[in-house]
């Protein structure tokens, strides 16, 4: 809030970065000043900044001058303890003047509705993130017509945080939206702990809960051993696509009225389809992403660029108010995104219906191709979440000398169950087509997943072709 009002670009940035995400990260945005605490969890961001240019601990506070983060000036640290070459944010506002006040009041009245407001950085799914710039016009409509969606007008809310400040999910869908309606908003814990999000949705009586599907596999697990006393009305899923198993798990463990979804990109700043106010019933609520959001357009091409009827698998395209400005300093990548006639390229292989919900079929680059056959991993996914012993799946592609990739399942299962790929053969046998079923089977306990909980499926196909050469 601080920075918008002030007309400064808020990064955030991702608390778990290493020093060479870290060093990307600030070229990248050309940053001039970063606000951080000394440590979270097991990261200490002085030794990381301190790793990646050693002038860091040789500097003057605001004197910067570092050969590999040339933008850098600054480092504001807002922890406790004293840190050489940082300026410590309680010392910090005490440098404030009547004057330095002035300017930035004098200042307000030019920021433009359409002024650059955040330097989002994608989550880092399919590769290195990209930085999306949004305004704040994108902002602030963006998250009022989501908190619309999500009722905050109907009743005063307490909504428990489970996803992090530093995505789209956070920023705009969750704080934004709170900000708008006069929502309380409960942080749990400073990082993820599915534990503590439970415990303080109990104490809090929390009313909504936004989060991604693996944290509600974890949320519906801890449900299962325990059950707590929940107050909960909405619960919505985002980030990533829900199977429709997991959506009625989550209404009949954490006792809910309503599960909705929503479906975004940073790159259109947050929401673009999400469920209806109105009581929906069961497959538009497990079967769908929800309906095209107001005032944004939605339509579907092909190959060829051209529409395809409704109800026809394609690419979706957004258009509309809530549309980044573009890639930060990347011309020819904002070019391949939007069209000249302000189309919005999603990358998300999508069914738009007659009656304007939208279904995701898949991500176009995770589509497999098996022997000349099309192959999207969300159908398997789906299927496969209808196993009673398993808890989680993803499915990715593995090179194949014959039939050029091969269909690989990697699965989490339930606490006590096994599984053989032999069984699991049977069990897709005659349920789906034959070139759908895994040919490969990995067991895994756990998944590479970004901070804000979406699985990283490009790390796990590296591990895996790697094991294979």
């Amino acid at each position: 809030m601080a920075s918008a009002r002030a007309g400064f670009i808020l990064v955030p940035l991702n608390p778990n970065y290493q020093a060479k995400e870290m060093e990307f990260c600030i070229n990248k945005a050309g940053i001039k000043t970063l606000i951080c605490p000394h440590q979270v969890r097991k990261i200490n961001f002085y030794d990381v900044l301190n790793e990646i240019s050693p002038n860091v601990s040789q500097s003057e506070p605001g004197k910067l001058s570092c050969k590999n983060i040339p933008s850098l000036k600054s480092i504001i640290n807002i922890s406790e303890d004293p840190l050489r070459g940082t300026f410590n944010f309680k010392e910090l506002l005490e440098l404030a003047t009547t004057d330095s006040i002035k300017r930035v009041k004098d200042n307000q009245h030019l920021i433009q509705p359409d002024d650059p407001n955040n330097l989002q950085f994608t989550s880092g799914t399919t590769g290195k993130p990209k930085a999306a710039l949004v305004s704040h016009f994108n902002v602030v409509n963006n998250s009022y017509d989501i908190g619309k969606r999500s009722e905050l007008d109907k009743m005063h809310h307490k909504i428990c945080v489970q996803v992090p400040f530093f995505h789209a999910f956070g920023i705009v869908v969750v704080l934004g939206s709170a900000l708008n309606f006069g929502s309380t908003i409960v942080i749990p814990s400073p990082t993820y702990n599915a534990q503590s999000n439970l415990q303080a949705i109990k104490d809090e009586r929390c009313s909504i809960l936004y989060g991604t599907p693996t944290m509600y596999v974890d949320l519906v697990n801890l449900q299962k051993q325990n059950p707590l006393d929940l107050n909960l009305k909405t619960v919505v899923t985002g980030g990533a696509s829900c199977s429709p198993d997991l959506f009625k798990q989550i209404k009949k463990h954490l006792k809910v009225e309503k599960v909705k979804s929503i479906y975004g990109l940073t790159e259109a700043t947050a929401g673009t389809f999400f469920s209806l106010p109105i009581e929906e019933d069961e497959y538009k609520a497990t079967g769908t992403v929800g309906y095209v959001c107001d005032h944004l357009e939605a339509k579907v091409v092909g190959q060829d660029n051209k529409m395809v009827p409704l109800g026809t698998p394609g690419e979706l395209c957004i258009r509309g108010y809530s549309r980044m400005l573009g890639y930060w300093d990347d011309e020819e990548q904002t070019k391949n995104m939007i069209s000249q006639d302000g189309w919005l390229k999603t990358g998300d292989q999508f069914v738009l219906q007659e009656d304007g919900y939208g279904r995701i079929v898949g991500r176009l680059k995770d589509m497999i191709i098996r022997g000349g056959e099309n192959i999207f991993p969300k159908e398997i996914e789906d299927f496969l979440h209808t196993h009673p012993d398993i808890l989680d799946v993803h499915v990715i592609g593995l090179s194949h000398e014959r039939l050029g990739e091969e269909v690989c399942a990697c699965i989490s299962l339930r606490e006590g169950a096994t599984l053989t790929h032999d069984s699991l053969v049977e069990f897709c046998k005659g349920k789906i087509a034959h070139f759908k079923i895994p040919s490969q089977l990995k067991i895994l306990d756990s998944f590479p997943k970004t901070t804000s909980g979406k699985i990283q499926k490009f790390l796990l196909k590296e591990i895996f072709e790697n094991k294979k050469n």
